[in-house]
């Protein structure tokens, strides 16, 4: 697949060709960064984990220039931080079994701009091959601007795709805030109460986004837990 960006790339941890990856994906996250799909996507990770018949892809658009970086990251550049970042992400692959994890390596002005319809046609070119039941990006009311930039070139992607190219569901999910202040009837709960160990393992191989201070592998559990 021809995508925008030179050094983006569609990893695929069991080898399988790309097409084959992407046609077998049953579940869909389209992110901003790298983690934010092991917290807000857990659901779908959990479907197709050890499942044969259902399958996980990541969407990842960004390409992590702009992380937080301390301790053995402290000094590193945003080249580095990069590489550090899409390996992050790939080890997160392969630990949840994915079908595949599209790197989109987008900068974030990108995904900002409405204008710019590089990140649009990524998604929609990538939506296109794999034809997923269930997709989750970010929220609208989300207070990260690149979250909120996902979200709004994913629904003008998914727009632009005949009916029977989009997904049967479209989530938009939050990664660290509370949606408390929704109703009940306009929230979707979901069920992630199985496999613990793993979805710990997803979150903790973000060691850069962990030593810069944000514990995901506390916080995150531990907010589920407080939610049953």
């Amino acid at each position: 697949m021809k995508l925008t960006e030179s050094s983006a790339e569609i990893w695929v941890p069991d080898g399988v060709s790309e097409d084959a990856a992407l046609k077998r994906t049953t579940y869909m996250a389209i992110a901003a960064h790298q983690d934010d799909v092991e917290i807000m996507a857990l659901e779908g990770i959990l479907a197709g984990f050890g499942n044969s018949e259902k399958w996980f892809t990541a969407v990842i658009v960004t390409n992590g220039a702009g992380s937080p970086r301390d301790g053995i990251y402290g000094k590193y550049t945003d080249e580095q931080m990069q590489a550090v970042r899409k390996l992050e992400q790939k080890k997160a692959a392969f630990v949840g079994e994915y079908a595949a994890v599209a790197l989109l390596n987008h900068p974030s002005s990108n995904v900002k701009s409405s204008s710019n319809p590089a990140v649009k046609n990524d998604i929609k070119a990538i939506v296109a091959a794999s034809r997923p039941e269930i997709i989750y990006t970010h929220n609208l009311a989300d207070k990260h601007d690149t979250h909120i930039g996902v979200a709004l070139r994913t629904i003008a992607a998914l727009r632009e795709l005949s009916s029977d190219q989009r997904p049967k569901k479209l989530y938009g999910c939050e990664v660290w805030r509370d949606l408390d202040w929704l109703v009940d009837t306009d929230k979707v709960v979901f069920k992630l109460d199985t496999r613990e160990n793993i979805a710990t393992s997803l979150v903790g191989v973000f060691d850069s986004q962990i030593a810069g201070g944000k514990r995901y592998d506390l916080a995150t559990q531990a907010r589920r837990r407080a939610r049953r």
